[in-house]
């Protein structure tokens, strides 16, 4: 459904009102927003988002500039978290989370995620605490990996119940071609960091997110035979405890970057099946329906931009995330289209938006 679906006669003034374009530092109060979501996540099920980096003057905190990141280019790439601008605090994630969590039905995880790296913020571990004392919601880490050398956010880490992380090589000249990492990111010390996360007795479930990536004019980035086994031992020497398997569904920063048919994908995820057991094997794949999300909401439109400043989503996407009625929603979309605050892109046959 897109904006140009609207009916005749469509009454949008009964809906919420005027439709005034918002000020420039109305937006500027939505990008600061910690707190966003729910996401529905193919893995994660309803997952509340957590932004731990509040810098206005970025789009992308981060210390990667990954070909494939649904959020575009980084603009400038952090070295590491001493370059942090705007780092959000424990108090403020807590003060986010008090209310917001509680007007959203059946979530299964709180996940760290967003505009940002969310390990280059070094009170993570004590954020993770703080909501605990609120919540017994399940948290979860999404990671990059790029600081898994570094002790101090191995520490971070433990805390969670979940931490995902990344891994698309087990080769460093294909980890560099991807991510295309801040200066000074060293590849084998993000193998040794992910297994000695691996190893703690008390630390979290660790699943490493295995990213498969193809190239428009036919050539594998990662999904070759040989990437595969290189993967292989990588995954072999951390020892994770899940393994999941997907490509990329969004718009990517790299317009020649495209996802791996499914055929393959299927070929290589059997593959890690019979070398690490199907109960550690999960093949992610587009499409999965998830049931719509049951939220009190207190600003539709801040939650929308929100949102969609994190993650590109289709129409629909945002309307189960964020139970949304489609009529209100349709006319929110318009809003920020017109605002230039958001832009409709198409990837792999659908129309997402994203933040402009």
């Amino acid at each position: 459904m897109k904006i140009g679906d609207f009916q005749p006669g469509f009454n949008r003034i009964s809906l919420f009102g005027p439709l005034s374009f918002l000020k420039k530092e109305e937006f500027e109060t939505m990008k600061s927003r910690i707190v966003y979501g729910p996401i529905l996540s193919r893995r994660l099920g309803r997952s509340l988002g957590v932004d731990v980096i509040k810098n206005t003057g970025s789009k992308k905190n981060c210390n990667y500039d990954c070909i494939y990141c649904q959020l575009g280019h980084v603009e400038k790439k952090l070295k590491g978290p001493e370059d942090v601008q705007g780092a959000v605090t424990p108090a403020e994630v807590a003060e986010g989370l008090q209310n917001f969590h509680k007007n959203i039905e059946d979530l299964d995880f709180i996940t760290f995620s967003g505009t940002c790296e969310p390990t280059l913020n070094l009170s993570l571990g004590e954020m993770i605490r703080e909501i605990r004392k609120i919540s017994e919601i399940q948290i979860c880490v999404i990671t990059n990996s790029s600081l898994m050398g570094r002790p101090d956010v191995r520490e971070n880490l433990a805390e969670a119940d979940l931490v995902v992380a990344t891994l698309v090589s087990g080769n460093e000249a294909a980890w560099r071609n991807i991510h295309r990492p801040a200066p000074g990111l060293k590849f084998q010390e993000i193998l040794e960091g992910l297994r000695e996360l691996s190893k703690k007795e008390s630390g979290p479930k660790l699943a490493l997110e295995v990213m498969l990536l193809d190239h428009a004019d036919g050539v594998s980035l990662n999904s070759t035979d040989e990437e595969v086994e290189s993967l292989i031992e990588a995954v072999r020497y951390i020892a994770p405890d899940e393994i999941e398997i997907l490509t990329t569904s969004r718009p990517p920063a790299e317009a020649y970057v495209v996802p791996v048919p499914e055929e393959r994908l299927r070929e290589i995820a059997e593959r890690f099946v019979a070398e690490f057991g199907k109960e550690k094997v999960t093949l992610v794949l587009k499409g999965k329906k998830k049931k719509r999300s049951k939220v009190s909401h207190q600003d539709p439109e801040e939650e929308v931009y929100a949102l969609l400043l994190r993650r590109p989503c289709t129409f629909e996407q945002v309307e189960k995330a964020l139970d949304i009625d489609s009529g209100r929603l349709h006319l929110i979309i318009e809003k920020l289209l017109k605002a230039g605050k958001i832009v409709e892109v198409g990837s792999s046959g659908e129309e997402y938006y994203k933040a402009s």
